[in-house]
């Protein structure tokens, strides 16, 4: 069966639609809840505002059939704003629901002297647990590759999957079941983010 691509109107859609097609990885558009039935996987990427996201997904009748699939534990992947807004809220936008699926809110680096906002480049990884699936050929440390001014704060530490030096260190991904996100891009991480994407589909492929 196919992977479910979640396209709101904006985000890097093209990005993640080639490193599919570069894994021999089926997929499949969603932008409507028609498009997830006949997908045994989704992900959700995107660049953007989390309020702009928010509503897009409200808009399109997304909202509620996200929440239900994550909460039934199908595999999601979240990539950037597909991993914030796996959360209750972001002070990019006061007032403006996330998914609510995981606990906590999205902040913005502090301002402090000699710290860039937003955060771009490559940065390594802290890994919570190395024997994780999702990290198998990666490494202890590996490298991915960011761009973003606001992070997840989870109020929950152990769905915490890695770290992330900048400043301070930032929840760099989550993971509670089947549900991997991360606030890095694996589409724009070459191998290490085509190696990253084939585990999921790998681990969460149907039988």
């Amino acid at each position: 069966m196919p992977t479910g691509i979640i396209d709101y109107g904006a985000g890097n859609v093209r990005s993640v639609c080639n490193t599919l097609d570069a894994i021999g990885a089926e997929r499949k558009m969603v932008s409507s809840p028609k498009d997830l039935e006949g997908i045994d996987s989704l992900i959700f990427p995107g660049v953007g505002a989390f309020g702009d996201c928010s509503r897009n997904l409200t808009a399109s009748g997304l909202m509620d059939p996200l929440r239900d699939w994550i909460a039934a534990d199908r595999p999601f992947l979240g990539i950037c704003i597909g991993f914030q807004m796996l959360f209750e809220g972001s002070t990019e936008c006061p007032g403006v629901p996330g998914l609510g699926s995981l606990p906590g809110t999205v902040v913005r680096f502090p301002d402090e002297p000699g710290l860039k906002v937003p955060h771009m480049g490559w940065n390594r990884l802290e890994l919570a647990n190395p024997a994780d699936p999702a990290w198998d050929g990666l490494g202890d440390a590996p490298y991915f590759y960011f761009v973003h001014s606001y992070f997840p704060e989870p109020a929950d530490p152990a769905l915490i999957a890695s770290t992330t030096p900048y400043g301070h260190r930032f929840a760099s991904s989550v993971r509670r079941g089947r549900l991997l996100a991360t606030q890095f891009h694996p589409e724009k991480s070459q191998k290490a983010g085509a190696r990253l994407i084939g585990n999921f589909l790998k681990e969460n492929r149907s039988e």
